[in-house]
């Protein structure tokens, strides 16, 4: 089964941006874990990371015409973008939202709502980038 692994505005930045938050684990080194993590469970990880909602939306455009499943940290469009809600909302393979931290704990109100997770079949936070790994075994059954 091929899967892919969404990643939003900043998340190049792992290792780097804030890791007393996002952690110490850099986008590349996550990147291989992801697709090591699928391999276990024979799944096929195509991990991508943009800064621009445009690219986003395209993916996951392409990922309903294909109906493959998605692993989606959104990063900030998660609590604002409409067209990422659309875009989700064509989704018809599984879609599991992911987060590195717990928007719900942080301090910053606009955090703590999700437009992803009305299309979410599971969401994954606050578990640093181990959130990855359970969420490709979610997809796995």
């Amino acid at each position: 089964m091929k899967v892919l692994v969404l990643n939003g505005p900043n998340l190049g930045r792992l290792g780097r941006r804030q890791p007393e938050i996002y952690g110490s684990t850099t986008h590349d080194e996550l990147a291989a874990q992801c697709v090591a993590w699928g391999r276990e469970h024979g799944q096929e990880v195509e991990v991508r990371q943009t800064n621009h909602e445009g690219q986003m939306l395209d993916w996951l455009n392409a990922a309903a015409d294909e109906a493959t499943p998605v692993v989606l940290n959104a990063a900030a469009w998660t609590h604002y973008s409409y067209a990422l809600y659309d875009a989700c909302a064509q989704l018809e393979a599984p879609l599991v939202e992911v987060h590195i931290s717990e928007p719900k704990d942080r301090p910053e109100e606009f955090r703590h709502t999700s437009l992803v997770t009305p299309y979410a079949a599971t969401v994954i936070a606050g578990r640093g980038v181990d959130g990855y790994r359970d969420a490709l075994a979610f997809l796995a059954g």
